[in-house]
C-alpha cells in the first residue's frame, strides 16, 4: 500500500476507538514515557498538542509543567513549510489554526531554537519497529528533524505498528517507541 492508503486506512481504525479503551492506553503510554531516561533527563521537551484520536498529550504537557520542564509546541508555518517551536504555560496560550491543529499564539508565546530543545516527541500514524513513521502528509517534522540532535520518542497505539511500511531515503526514523504494550528501541 502507498502512503496515501496508509494513512486512511489507519485513521478510519482509529476512529473506532472507543473512549475508555483510548484514555486507557493514552495513560499507560503516558505512565511509559516519564519513566524513560530521555523524558526525566530533558529540560525542554516538545510536543504536538493532540486531538482525539491521536495518544493523549494533554495529560504530558501537564505533568512537564508539574515537573517544571520547559514545554514548546510547535507552530507551522504553511508558506514554507517549516515548523517553530514555541514555549507554552498555559493552555490558553493555543489558538486553532489550519487543520484543526491547537498551536501557540505567537503574541503570547516565545521562540525556542531546536539547539535547545532535549527531546521531541514525534506524532505520526503509522510506525515500523525500525523507526520509521507515516505522519500526516506536510513533512514538518521530517525537515525539522534532518539536522535535530537530541532525543526522539513516538507514542503509538499498539495497532498503529505494522510490519511493512514505505519510506524514503529523506525520512528520518526516530529513536525510540511507546506503545501501550512495549517500549522499542530503533
Amino acid at each position: 500500500m502507498d502512503k496515501k492508503s496508509l494513512r486512511k486506512m489507519m485513521g478510519e481504525k482509529l476512529q473506532t476507538l472507543d473512549r475508555f479503551r483510548y484514555e486507557q492506553m493514552s495513560y499507560e503510554i503516558g505512565k511509559s514515557l516519564v519513566d524513560t531516561e530521555e523524558w526525566k533527563e530533558a529540560k525542554t521537551v516538545a510536543l504536538t498538542v493532540s486531538r482525539f484520536p491521536e495518544v493523549d498529550t494533554w495529560q504530558l504537557i501537564r505533568k512537564g509543567w508539574d515537573q517544571s520542564k520547559r514545554v514548546v509546541v510547535p507552530k507551522c508555518h504553511a508558506e514554507t513549510k517549516q515548523m517553530t517551536f514555541r514555549q507554552i504555560h498555559s493552555f490558553t496560550n493555543l489558538e486553532h489554526s489550519f487543520f484543526g491543529l491547537f498551536e501557540p499564539k505567537e503574541h503570547e508565546t516565545d521562540a525556542v531554537s531546536k539547539e535547545e530543545i532535549d527531546l521531541v516527541i514525534v506524532p505520526g500514524l503509522l510506525y515500523n519497529r525500525a523507526g520509521y513513521r507515516v505522519g500526516f502528509g506536510g513533512g514538518y517534522y521530517d525537515r525539522f528533524l534532518k539536522d535535530y540532535r537530541g532525543y526522539t520518542i513516538s507514542l503509538a497505539f499498539s495497532f498503529q505498528l505494522i510490519d511493512h511500511l514505505p519510506h524514503e531515503e529523506y525520512d528520518i526514523p526516530i529513536g525510540k517507541m511507546i506503545t501501550e504494550k512495549e517500549i522499542i528501541r530503533t
